[in-house]
């Protein structure tokens, strides 16, 4: 059995999922305590009980504890089952992290696996759904992971309500370098780089959407750049709005969002996701911090290498979580690309 203290590093839910996931595929199993113990709420979000849940069918696993609130559990997987499952997470619910703790088994499943998945696609401190499937799923697949998704109705904070088809296949995991041709500050191919996006909102006045994509044009526009965002006016059971941001020229996977809230102006919205995709461009990275993050797992199983801006610490915190169950050593060192210093994380065959 292996002992995951939950307050290492971070400290917050993703320790769990990451724990639960490589427990899953590895067939060892965990037990997890102090589980976000220093927020706010320690313990179990509703969100992390429901992944946790969703996983434990999906690999027959027992599991004790796996409850909101609850700050320590025991996870013994079984054997991996494909198939079709249909998930509600409750309100909104990131339907992304979920899915970031089930996929990483799903590839080792015994058949192919269709997931109807329902709660929130764009809520705060999660990948928007937009970021997976058009940085984080690509970024993936050079990992081998064969995957498909769907979005069929966002949902935001708090009802939720959105909804998500997603296809896994099983899929035999290699090596990804992924390229550090980043752009530099001073690159002078910025104009022929196409920049896209999608911005959104529901049960909102339309020019919400227009306002928000302008701004981000606007900025982007200014610091060299070009771009194509699309807009969507929605009617939903959910009242929201956000932009997402990505490119993936290059070699280099980067994306950025922002998300609306009452009070905040629609120019700011969108200004905050374009700068946000210019510091992470023109560092001459090859992925954003986020992603960074998001492949540990999978540098972990299968090696490779890519670079980034920065490291932070839920990075940090997820290399040691994964270090707990595989043996592959991921190493972090500052290198020079192109003038710019940067961060390269590898991990040897």
């Amino acid at each position: 059995m292996i002992e995951i203290d939950g307050s290492f590093g971070e400290g917050g839910g993703q320790i769990v999922r990451t724990a639960v996931a490589l427990s899953a595929v590895t067939g060892r199993p965990v037990h997890i305590s102090k589980i976000r113990k220093s927020r706010p709420k320690p313990g179990l979000a509703a969100q992390h009980a429901h992944a946790i849940a969703a996983l434990s069918d999906i690999c027959q696993a027992k599991s004790s504890g796996v409850a909101p609130g609850s700050t320590e559990i025991s996870f013994s997987p079984g054997e991996i089952q494909g198939g079709r499952y249909e998930i509600s997470i409750g309100t909104a619910g990131s339907i992304t992290l979920l899915l970031q703790c089930l996929l990483p088994a799903l590839l080792q499943a015994d058949e192919s696996t269709t997931l109807l998945v329902q709660g929130g696609t764009d809520v705060q401190w999660s990948p928007t759904i937009d970021y997976f499937c058009n940085v984080f799923l690509p970024a993936l697949q050079r990992f081998g992971a064969r995957t498909s998704l769907k979005l069929e109705r966002r949902g935001y904070y708090p009802q939720g309500q959105g909804r998500v088809l997603c296809h896994i296949e099983p899929s035999e995991l290699q090596a990804a370098h992924l390229g550090t041709e980043g752009l530099s500050k001073d690159s002078s191919n910025r104009s022929e780089m196409e920049i896209k996006g999608v911005s959104h909102c529901s049960n909102l006045p339309e020019h919400v959407a227009r306002r928000q994509a302008d701004a981000a044009v606007e900025a982007l526009q200014q610091a060299g750049f070009k771009a194509l965002i699309a807009e969507e006016i929605l009617r939903l059971p959910s009242t929201g709005s956000g932009i997402t941001l990505w490119s993936r020229s290059s070699g280099a996977y980067i994306g950025a969002s922002s998300l609306g809230r009452r009070g905040l102006p629609a120019e700011k919205v969108g200004r905050t996701a374009a700068e946000a995709q210019i510091q992470e461009l023109t560092s001459g990275a090859s992925v954003d911090e986020h992603l960074a993050d998001q492949l540990v797992p999978y540098l972990a199983l299968a090696a490779g290498s890519y670079s980034t801006r920065k490291i932070s610490l839920h990075t940090r915190t997820n290399i040691w979580t994964a270090s707990q169950f595989l043996e592959r050593k991921i190493s972090i060192s500052q290198e020079d690309i192109a003038g710019k210093e940067i961060m390269m994380l590898r991990a040897e065959p």
